[in-house]
């Protein structure tokens, strides 16, 4: 029988800004960890620290412009576009352009503090 999900839940964010992530699979929302899927909203300014992450993370970019640093320079991911994080490599992310940026991130496995393997 399928799960139907009613509402997400609302997850605190690390980051210089208040950003909104509503996860709606995962960990936290539905106990499942084997991959999560949330909703994000950076406002224009954030930044998160640098990570290693144990996951592979999917980003899709629904309005405005992530940009995703990593070991050997940049990308900027707008609106249409997808970028994917492969686990084991360093990448950060931060929305400076005016719009700030809304987006869909998928991590297999899922999302968690413990993996995410955040620099100090």
């Amino acid at each position: 029988m399928p799960t139907h999900i009613p509402s997400p839940t609302r997850i605190v964010a690390a980051g210089n800004l208040p950003k909104s992530i509503e996860e709606y699979v995962g960990r936290v929302n539905s106990g499942t960890a084997a991959v999560s899927v949330a909703h994000m909203r950076s406002p224009s300014g954030w930044v998160e620290p640098g990570q290693t992450p144990a996951f592979d993370e999917y980003t899709v970019v629904l309005a405005g412009m992530l940009r995703v640093r990593h070991a050997t320079g940049t990308i900027d991911v707008r609106a249409g576009e997808a970028v994917v994080a492969h686990r084991g490599e360093w990448v950060q992310y931060s929305s400076p352009g005016p719009e700030g940026a809304e987006y869909i991130a998928v991590c297999v496995p899922a999302f968690s503090p413990e993996t995410v393997h955040r620099d100090s």
